[in-house]
């Protein structure tokens, strides 16, 4: 048995870190193959090593799967579900270098503590933590679901394990999203029923000096609005005969930023507000034009709402906005016209969605006109990322429609992740309980479940929760839905398991300071994992 032990596991946690799989890069695809190839070293795989798979996601990259059955005429199976890629490591600075070298890295922390923060500090001095990209989010989880996947070789659990890790969560979930129709395929051809997806993302804290451990029973969901201004060109020598659009999308970012009107209360739990994740105007050169075309994202997390609420919402939030704009723009037209003695203009904003905009755009020049414009827009923007694209989709359409202008058009941006939650499911409700009772009697643990993982996760994508005509709202409104982003809906429809998250306690995830309890993670939580997987077979 050679990942078993806390110390085999840290040393494997370290070498699977040393791949500095950063979402997009070789990197991302070496650490595939190399996992493939650990796992075909175990004696179970090497007569029928057909059973570890490199499946493709179609842009160069691949998942990763790994099936032990326990006999053939057993379908019971527990999917265990990571990730492996990562975050960048820019935020690092001066220990960049070692980012991807945890021993390395937690070494020169120990020896240069006084520069840490105090609350790792603080952990530095209570436990055993090993620092570096990856080793919470979530390499630690792979590792442990290797170790599973081991001791399932040697037949300890009375029912199937099949591993599924996966590139790109971090940016996409391509992974996860090629992988589903893989899992509906894989069930057909090995005959297996899946009881249950567990995931080892690691705990979240909900606020500052968290100290809870949690079990998830879901996952949040999230959507990237996008609010696209196009306002009126001008001189900057006459900035009242136009309309600035970096004006246009500051005022949705302060009717939008935090709003605390968009935060779902469930069970207690409070989704985050939304926050701005992206904000630019569209110049591409310095000049003396006001820049007249501008852009911002915003992160927006799902509970239970629907996508047509959610819409709604967001054009009211651009209505307002418009509103601000026309007033705040008639009372400084209105003081500079009395001190130039002159009449003052008027405007008024347009509100469309981007459904709107693709009509009235039809409507104008033609639907072959339109269709052959988004086509080589597209086919210019091959390089750029699914954001970028989708705002030159939107702006294109815009410009041909600027006689309406000024105007403010919201659309959806990729990636989208469903809610997820399977808090109702008996079987989920059973584990639960059971696992608490078992946390607190042999490790002295409390567990809190929790209806939504907040990290955002691949489990967004095991099955579909709402109907395919519930995401009317984001689709009609998403440019690049069908055209280089989508879901496999005919497959999630299909794909209806519960899931369950249960992971190591980290801190810092997508900060330098990232961090593992190590003993908790492979000593304590591999218990948890143990138990569970023997849970779900005992029924």
């Amino acid at each position: 048995m050679k990942w078993q032990t806390t110390e085999q596991l840290k040393q494997l946690l370290c070498r699977l870190v040393q791949y500095p799989s950063i979402s997009g890069t070789e990197a991302e695809v070496r650490l595939a193959q190399y996992i493939a190839d650990q796992l075909l070293t175990l004696d179970y795989f090497r007569g029928i090593n057909e059973l570890v798979q490199l499946h493709p996601t179609g842009d160069g990259r691949y998942f990763v799967t790994a099936l032990v059955k326990k006999a053939e005429q057993v379908r019971d199976t527990v999917i265990l579900l990571s990730h492996f890629d990562v975050v960048d490591v820019q935020d690092y600075g001066a220990w960049k270098d070692a980012a991807f070298s945890p021993e390395e890295l937690t070494k020169r922390f120990y020896e240069q503590k006084p520069q840490l923060p105090a609350d790792v500090q603080a952990d530095m001095e209570a436990g055993e933590w090993l620092f570096g990209r990856g080793v919470m989010d979530m390499k630690c989880g792979l590792a442990l679901h290797m170790a599973l996947i081991e001791q399932a070789c040697h037949g300890k659990f009375d029912g199937n394990l099949l591993l599924l890790t996966v590139p790109d969560e971090e940016v996409n979930s391509v992974g996860m999203r090629a992988a589903v129709p893989v899992l509906m395929e894989m069930a057909e051809t090995y005959g297996l029923t899946y009881r249950l997806v567990l995931n080892s993302e690691p705990m979240f804290t909900r606020y500052p000096g968290d100290k809870t451990n949690y079990i998830y029973t879901g996952s949040i969901g999230k959507v990237l609005p996008g609010f696209y201004c196009y306002g009126k060109e001008t001189h900057v020598g006459e900035p009242l005969a136009g309309l600035n659009a970096n004006f246009m999308v500051s005022q949705i970012a302060a009717e939008l930023e935090l709003n605390t009107d968009f935060c779902e209360v469930f069970s207690g739990e409070v989704s985050p507000p939304p926050t701005n994740l992206w904000q630019t105007d569209l110049k591409e050169d310095y000049s003396v034009q006001i820049p007249h075309r501008a852009v911002t994202l915003f992160n927006l997390f799902l509970q239970q709402k629907s996508l047509d609420d959610v819409t709604s919402s967001l054009v009211e939030v651009a209505k307002r906005a418009a509103k601000r704009i026309e007033e705040r723009y008639h009372v400084q037209a209105s003081r500079f016209a009395k001190l130039e003695q002159s009449a003052p203009k008027s405007l008024s904003v347009r509100v469309w969605t981007f459904a709107e905009l693709r009509k009235k755009a039809v409507e104008m020049f033609g639907t072959a006109k339109v269709q052959e414009l988004e086509a080589n827009i597209l086919t210019e923007n091959t390089n750029k990322d699914e954001r970028e694209k989708t705002i030159a989709l939107v702006d294109q359409l815009a410009m041909l429609c600027k006689a309406f202008a000024p105007m403010i058009v919201l659309f959806y941006a990729p990636p989208y992740y469903p809610a997820v939650n399977s808090s109702a499911d008996p079987l989920i409700g059973q584990l639960v309980a059971k696992l608490k009772t078992y946390a607190q009697e042999t490790h002295g643990v409390s567990l809190v479940q929790q209806h939504y993982f907040g990290g955002i996760s691949d489990l967004s994508y095991v099955g579909l929760q709402q109907s395919p005509a519930s995401l009317r709202a984001l689709t009609d409104n998403m440019p690049l839905w069908n055209r280089g982003y989508d879901l496999p809906l005919d497959a999630l429809a299909k794909f209806q398991v519960p899931v369950l998250n249960v992971g190591p306690v980290g801190r810092d995830a997508h900060q330098w300071t990232e961090r593992l309890n190590v003993p908790f993670a492979f000593t304590t939580v591999k218990a948890w994992l143990e138990y569970t997987i023997k849970e779900v077979f005992a029924r």
